[in-house]
């Protein structure tokens, strides 16, 4: 395919709505606003609503940083057949500002969410121990950094290839990519310590080394399968139909497919090395995620995370058909919110002896979280191009074809 056969294509959102005039925005202001204000009328319900919202941030924040990776590495590699999907992930990175925003009431919550940031610290001598990195400023001063790497870097992406659609100066390009490499280094960095931050520092007397690893395969597995379902979205409704073709949808289910293995490997590490260590330090963790009904989440994450995803985009065919991906990557997607409630229930009061504390809290808080990213990333969508018009490697992506 060649530039001039996207003469007829449709590859902007014209006559979207833009800004705070989105629906979208208000009814999720609404969901997450009303959860809220109704927690204060029930027992133990603010704590209940923050562990809601807490998964809601952790899984939109991932998709998020999964944009940012997908960016980075496209220039770091400088990668030709990505350029056209390469400018969804940036209109995705750059709503990271909107997790910046949402992450007030989790700092204001501290206190009900972490055990360490609890008037029961004081009594245990493991959690003063750590008190240099696990306190309140210090967390805080953290993800401001955090944020301002991520923000950072998302907008630079973001502004650039926009000015190079105006332009058309491949220097541009030169200058995304020298910064790609640093970039990468930092991104590395910031999400590691974030994963410690955000979810392994629910229960401070644990800790893995592998865990920030962990983190990132999750990442990387669901943004690959959102990515994929958001072009096949974009095509049902007469977008880039041509500019982003069966090839590259093709690469996106390899993509997803290649992390679900990463992510299966790096989770099956980290329960070997804690197993055969067998310390009590350690061990806890698991023990917890197998008691009672966890023990069936457990077993359900390791089919539903591993063996049916990896059974199903095995074969090609399946990752060359628009509705079967879509299948597989909407599973993939929902593995994924399984996953990081297994990671934070049970180091709750509500999830503790085995108990699965599902709430109508995390449905209304996902939605509440959906529906403003969804906003987000809409009006950053609408103010250019779906495809990098005059990216120098176009041409490139336009005629990518997988070998095999």
């Amino acid at each position: 395919m060649q530039r001039s056969d996207l003469l007829e294509e449709k590859r902007t959102l014209d006559g979207a709505r833009a800004g705070w005039s989105n629906p979208a925005v208000w009814i999720g202001l609404l969901l997450l606003g009303g959860a809220g204000a109704g927690a204060f009328s029930m027992e133990n319900g603010v704590q209940r609503f923050l562990q809601s919202y807490l998964l809601a941030f952790s899984f939109f924040l991932t998709l998020g940083l999964g944009a940012l990776f997908f960016v980075l590495i496209s220039h770091l590699t400088r990668a030709g057949w990505s350029v056209t999907v390469r400018r969804l992930a940036e209109d995705l990175a750059v709503c990271l500002w909107l997790a910046a925003a949402l992450f007030v009431p989790i700092v204001l919550g501290l206190d009900q969410l972490y055990e360490w940031a609890g008037p029961a610290a004081q009594d245990d001598p493991l959690i003063q121990k750590k008190a240099a990195y696990l306190n309140a400023p210090f967390f805080i001063l953290r993800w401001v950094f955090y944020f301002a790497v991520w923000i950072g870097l998302a907008r630079y992406f973001y502004r650039l290839s926009g000015l190079q659609d105006e332009t058309g100066d491949p220097e541009l390009t030169f200058r995304m990519e020298r910064l790609s490499a640093p970039g990468t280094l930092l991104f590395s960095l910031t999400i590691t310590f974030a994963s410690f931050d955000l979810l392994m520092s629910l229960d401070p007397h644990w800790f893995s080394t592998i865990f920030g690893v962990y983190f990132f395969s999750g990442i990387a597995a669901s943004f690959f399968a959102l990515l994929a379902l958001i072009v096949i979205g974009m095509q049902s409704f007469g977008l880039v139909r041509q500019s982003i073709t069966i090839e590259h949808l093709h690469d996106l289910g390899k993509l997803t497919f290649g992390f679900i293995v990463f992510w299966a490997y790096i989770a099956f590490s980290q329960y070997l090395l804690i197993w055969y260590g067998n310390l009590p330090e350690e061990t806890g963790w698991y023990e917890r995620r197998q008691e009672g009904a966890w023990m069936w989440a457990s077993l359900a994450l390791l089919a539903g995370h591993f063996f049916v995803p990896f059974l199903f985009l095995l074969s090609k065919h399946i990752k060359r058909r628009k509705g079967l991906l879509a299948a597989g990557a909407a599973w993939v997607l929902a593995m994924h919110v399984l996953d990081l409630y297994w990671i934070i229930m049970p180091q709750t009061y509500f999830g503790a002896s085995g108990r699965i504390p599902f709430h109508a809290f995390d449905v209304i808080c996902l939605a509440g979280f959906a529906l403003l990213f969804f906003a987000a990333a809409k009006e950053s969508m609408r103010r250019r191009s779906l495809i990098p018009e005059k990216d120098p490697r176009l041409s490139e992506s336009l005629a990518f074809e997988n070998e095999s």
